[in-house]
C-alpha cells in the first residue's frame, strides 16, 4: 500500500517545492549531454574541429586537446539550457504558486508527501483552447519507481474530467525517456515536437508534445 498521499499545495511548501522541481530538472543534463552528442551534425563539427585544430598545431595531443575544449562547450551549453528554463519557472509561476495555480478557475497544484517531506509535484491549468495542461510534474529520485508519477498524473486527469475537460496536454524532453513511458501508459500520445529556443535548435533538444483525449468535455 502506498505510503504517500496527494494534497493541495500550502505555503509552507513553497521551498520544497521550487528546490524538487530545480533538481528534477537539472539532473538531465546529463542524458542531455549524451543525446546531443549521439547527433550527426554535432559528431561531424567535433571531427571537423579536430582535423582543422591538428593541421593548424602539427600535433595529434593539441588537436584532442581542442575536441576536449570543444566537448566542455557542449556541456556549458547543455546546462545553461537546463538553468535557463528553471531560472525562467522560478521567476515566474514557481514564484508564486498560490497566486498562479490557487486562485484562479479550473487551476490546481498539488503535492505528494510522505513523512511530512514533499516527495513529488503536478500542476494543472488552462490552456485557453479549451484543453487543460498537465504541468511542473517532478517527483525525488529515491522515491520513483512507486507509483507517485502516475498517481500524480492520474489526479490531473481526474480534475479535468471532473470539470469539463475533454482533452489534457503535456511538454516533456526528448531525454525524458521515462516521462514519455509513464504518460503513454497513462493514454497520452504524441501529438508535435518543437525547439525550446534558438540555442536548443543548435543542439538538437527537442520538446514532446503530448495529448491525452478524455471524451466528450463541456468546455
Amino acid at each position: 500500500m502506498a505510503s504517500f498521499r496527494i494534497r493541495q499545495y500550502q505555503d509552507q511548501d513553497y521551498e520544497a517545492v521550487r528546490a524538487l522541481f530545480a533538481r528534477g530538472i537539472l539532473e538531465h543534463t546529463p542524458a542531455g549531454f549524451r543525446h546531443i552528442l549521439r547527433a550527426a551534425r554535432v559528431r561531424l563539427a567535433l571531427l571537423a574541429v579536430f582535423v582543422a585544430a591538428r593541421a593548424a598545431a602539427g600535433s595529434w595531443v593539441l588537436g584532442l586537446g581542442t575536441v576536449a575544449l570543444a566537448l566542455v562547450l557542449v556541456w556549458v551549453l547543455m546546462r545553461s539550457l537546463s538553468t535557463e528554463y528553471v531560472r525562467d519557472a522560478l521567476g515566474t509561476d514557481l514564484c508564486d504558486v498560490a497566486g498562479s495555480y490557487l486562485r484562479a478557475p479550473d487551476r490546481c497544484f498539488w503535492v505528494a508527501e510522505e513523512g511530512g517531506t514533499v516527495v513529488g509535484m503536478v500542476a494543472a491549468v488552462p490552456t485557453g483552447r479549451g484543453e487543460l495542461e498537465l504541468k511542473r510534474m517532478s517527483v525525488s529520485r529515491e522515491h520513483r519507481g512507486r507509483g507517485l508519477a502516475r498517481a500524480l498524473c492520474r489526479e490531473v486527469l481526474a480534475f479535468a474530467r471532473a470539470r469539463g475537460y475533454g482533452t489534457v496536454v503535456l511538454s516533456t524532453s526528448v531525454v525524458q525517456v521515462v516521462a514519455q513511458r509513464l504518460y503513454e501508459g497513462q493514454g497520452f500520445r504524441k501529438v508535435g515536437s518543437s525547439y525550446p529556443s534558438l540555442l536548443g535548435t543548435l543542439l538538437n533538444f527537442q520538446i514532446f508534445h503530448y495529448r491525452c483525449d478524455l471524451g466528450d468535455g463541456t468546455k
